[in-house]
């Protein structure tokens, strides 16, 4: 474990744990890398006073949302909320999300920075939002991308609520859309009600490194959006990257963020020289995450040893100044013909290969059973409890308890619902990639 930092900055520390030896002939290595980051909260404080956050808040205007009417009016109680919760020197701006979008405040194509002033009037500016119109969710992050793009706020970030399926926007508008904006800011994605598109809403807040929740309760929205808002100003450091370098012959099989929620990282490497490639994590406050690395090493004989994997957290410099290395760990590889040392499975990396399994299962026993296949979902699902049984993954398994009837669940033994509420379908689709961590021993 390496640790690196600067005075002002949060704390990083990155630790790595894996079963390195391999028995003759294997190739594979697995490591779990946790990273914390610690330390930050007065800094955290101290910069959002200075202008380090800009934030775009997206409320969906189209016409279904009065219906019921409480939609509406919980998002806007909801975003009055969300304003009151920025930090002074905050830059922040509304939009209003039908088949266009429109600025709400400040307008001009400007950001408002929060005050007394500033959060009374944007608050003044939401009584005029109505519903009306259509959906195409990829004019709002355009606009909020260009309002973002003009503030130098280290951390940019968006919150997202629709309430409907992206119906006048073709798929592949929405999908350049996010690909445009990756990187340039992390946004948080909501559905409200229950009439929107689980993927769609977590494909958002995947893309941009962001969380993807329901409400299905619009009484609800004031309470997630508090929450939202403060974790966004909790948050101190942005862009950090995952670095990893392997050697010559090494193969990298994936990176997956594993904790707090699954994703699939793999497809998102930018190269950084040889042998070397950066993987994006987003923005950080105080927490910890988790990493699986695996990668593939070269044929080797009993008693060789290699370091496999160099993994470094990195924080870009200004521009024209290299990144700064946050933290550091090693990946190893022991070639042993001592079979118990070759078969054990190191407890962080079996934990958190169940946890992937557990949203994998999740999301195609949901689909099989939309598709009507009894057999395949009962399996699907079968599985899913008896992992999340397992793994004392408790709340997932009180979602799992609302979709099927639960025979035994460490046999994974369970009876599909006749009727389930679309929101308890939705809720555990939608929320089928958060994990929990290794049980402390």
């Amino acid at each position: 474990m390496a640790n690196f930092a600067k005075p002002s900055a949060p704390r990083f520390s990155v630790e790595v744990y894996q079963n390195e030896f391999l028995p003759e002939g294997g190739r594979d290595v697995h490591a779990i890398v946790t990273v914390t980051s610690s330390g930050g909260a007065t800094a955290t404080r101290a910069a959002a006073a200075h202008g380090s956050a800009a934030v775009v808040i997206m409320v969906d205007c189209s016409g279904s949302m009065e219906y019921p009417p409480d939609k509406m009016r919980g998002a806007r109680e909801a975003t009055a909320a969300a304003i009151d919760t920025l930090r002074d020197g905050t830059a922040f701006a509304v939009v209003a999300g039908t088949h266009v979008a429109k600025e709400v405040y400040p307008g001009q194509g400007r950001l408002a920075v929060a005050d007394p002033a500033t959060r009374a009037q944007a608050k003044e500016a939401l009584r005029g939002l109505s519903s009306g119109g259509g959906t195409a969710i990829g004019t709002w992050l355009r606009l909020a991308d260009g309002l973002l793009r003009q503030s130098s706020a280290t951390i940019r970030h968006g919150i997202l609520l629709t309430d409907g399926r992206n119906e006048h926007e073709d798929p592949a508008v929405l999908r350049a859309t996010l690909d445009a904006c990756a990187g340039r800011f992390t946004c948080d994605a909501r559905g409200v009600g229950t009439d929107w598109e689980v993927k769609e809403v977590t494909g958002i807040a995947s893309a941009l490194l962001g969380s993807a929740d329901i409400v299905a309760d619009p009484a609800h929205l004031t309470e997630d959006f508090t929450l939202m808002m403060e974790n966004v100003m909790g948050k101190e450091v942005a862009d950090v990257a995952l670095r990893l370098w392997t050697p010559v012959g090494v193969e990298i099989q994936y990176v997956k963020q594993v904790a707090p929620t699954v994703q699939d990282l793999s497809d998102r490497r930018t190269g950084a020289g040889p042998r070397a490639g950066d993987y994006p994590t987003g923005s950080w406050g105080d927490e910890s995450r988790e990493y699986h690395v695996c990668v593939r090493v070269p044929v080797a004989s009993v008693g060789q040893e290699m370091l496999a994997a160099r993994v470094t957290l990195l924080l870009p410099g200004a521009p024209g100044e290299p990144p700064a290395a946050l933290g550091q760990g090693l990946v190893r590889a022991v070639w042993t013909d001592d079979l118990a040392a070759s078969t054990a499975i190191n407890p962080q990396v079996a934990h958190y290969t169940g946890q992937a399994e557990l949203a994998q299962a999740i999301q195609q026993g949901l689909e099989a059973r939309k598709l009507g296949d009894v057999d395949g979902a009962t399996a699907k699902l079968g599985r899913a409890v008896q992992l999340a049984s397992f793994s004392g993954n408790a709340d997932t398994a009180k979602l799992l308890a609302k979709v099927v009837d639960v025979v035994d669940a460490a046999a994974g033994t369970v009876r599909l619902k006749a009727k389930v509420a679309d929101a308890d379908e939705m809720t555990l689709e939608t929320r089928s990639i958060q994990t929990v961590r290794v049980k402390k021993s």
